[in-house]
């Protein structure tokens, strides 16, 4: 799981868990990666692996740029960690303004990343 690549049952190469979080930052606006590399939220089942915190931190320390300051956050609970990722998304569906969020594959298809930044800005 946390392996720089990994070889899948389907010929997909997956990357680590290290590299997607940096990749992902890599790809947002300059000016929010901070506050990214500052609040990296540790959370689902796969993250209770015994080192899993430890060997992310120490990926992620080599490939954060120096100017940028790491920090884990990982609740102790390990009931909190496994299911706080569904609980937020159960949070999250739940919420009125959701539905106004939504994008299907046509709209996607049709007006891509424009059509992301105008109904989530």
């Amino acid at each position: 799981m946390a392996t720089p690549t990994y070889q899948g049952l389907s010929g997909n190469t997956m990357l680590g868990v290290g590299h997607v979080v940096t990749s992902s930052i890599g790809m947002c606006d300059i000016d929010i990666r901070p506050g990214l590399y500052g609040s990296v939220i540790v959370t689902g089942g796969n993250t209770l692996l015994q080192g899993f915190n430890d060997r992310l931190n120490r990926e992620l320390s080599q490939k954060t740029p120096p100017s940028m300051r790491l920090k884990l956050i990982a609740s102790n609970s390990s009931i909190e960690r496994r299911f706080s990722s569904w609980i937020g998304g159960s949070i999250l569906a739940s919420l009125g303004t959701f539905q106004q969020m939504w994008i299907s594959k046509q709209e996607y298809e049709e007006g891509g990343k424009q059509c992301v930044e105008r109904k989530c800005p």
